[in-house]
């Protein structure tokens, strides 16, 4: 499964599950332009682990709920590569900033959301088909059980911008696939060094008691390493028969039962 010579584009790829994406296709040969918001150091970090790896690239400033900044970023990928084989839509946006319950959340707070995730994936795939050729590949970041879910209340923009993120991802399959350009979804389960280091650190706690103790069957969280993992075979020549799908990295979490205690699950 070799990747190598390929070019490829990570959104938010300075940080968590983002670097551990940048990081697994440098390791496969892969050149990395790795977009960042705002912290242009951890960027650069990010990149010089690219060059430890044998592989090269570049960090390119950009607000992807802006569109105009989203296709600067691809002119600027275009520019140094000349194509794109492979776009991983990761950035997450500003969360907290729109972490509120349905009957509190604002009409600008919930834009926030679908900019940074929906509108995101939109004109980002838009743009960067025009840089591919056959065996591209586009990769969506979501989190499935937040489109599916209602009971994380304060996720609801979140949940809800992920949904329609889910679904461009179905179109998009579609309207790329005579084309040779697959569209897929990676939904990880509960990540370390992810969005949940921001949450307070009782929460933290409770999560990985939660997941350690049966609900996550392989018994552990996921990595970054996990999901840049997936990222890579989905990039692979031998995924070119997939496309269209929301595929959960989770260690099994998902394959659990909410009505049921884990005691009577395990058995």
């Amino acid at each position: 499964m070799s990747l190598t010579g390929k070019h490829a584009l990570v959104t938010g790829g300075s940080r968590g599950i983002g670097r551990g994406i940048v990081l697994k296709l440098a390791e496969k040969g892969v050149k990395v332009a790795i977009n960042y918001r705002q912290d242009k150091a951890a960027a650069s970090d990010t990149l010089a682990k690219v060059r430890e790896r044998g592989s090269d690239g570049l960090i390119i400033q950009a607000d992807v709920s802006r569109p105009e900044d989203v296709r600067r970023m691809l002119k600027e990928v275009q520019a140094a590569f000349g194509r794109l084989d492979i776009f991983v839509s990761n950035a997450l946006g500003e969360i907290f900033t729109y972490y509120r319950p349905p009957l509190e959340i604002t009409p600008e707070q919930w834009d926030r959301a679908v900019d940074s995730q929906a509108k995101a994936f939109l004109v980002g795939a838009q743009e960067a088909a025009q840089l591919m050729g056959k065996g591209g590949r586009i990769i969506a970041i979501t989190y499935r059980p937040a489109g599916l879910t209602g009971g994380w209340q304060p996720y609801v923009a979140q949940g809800s911008a992920k949904a329609a993120l889910e679904s461009l991802v179905r179109y998009f399959a579609v309207a790329l696939a005579s084309r040779g350009i697959t569209v897929n979804a990676l939904s990880p389960g509960v990540t370390e060094d992810s969005v949940l280091n921001a949450l307070p650190q009782a929460v933290q706690d409770g999560l990985r008691a939660w997941h350690l103790a049966g609900w996550t069957p392989m018994g552990r969280l996921g990595t970054p390493a996990d999901i840049g993992n997936a990222v890579a075979l989905l990039s692979s020549e031998e995924a070119g028969w997939v496309t269209g799908q929301v595929i959960a990295v989770d260690g099994g979490a998902s394959l659990m039962n909410p009505d049921f205690t884990l005691e009577i699950q395990r058995g």
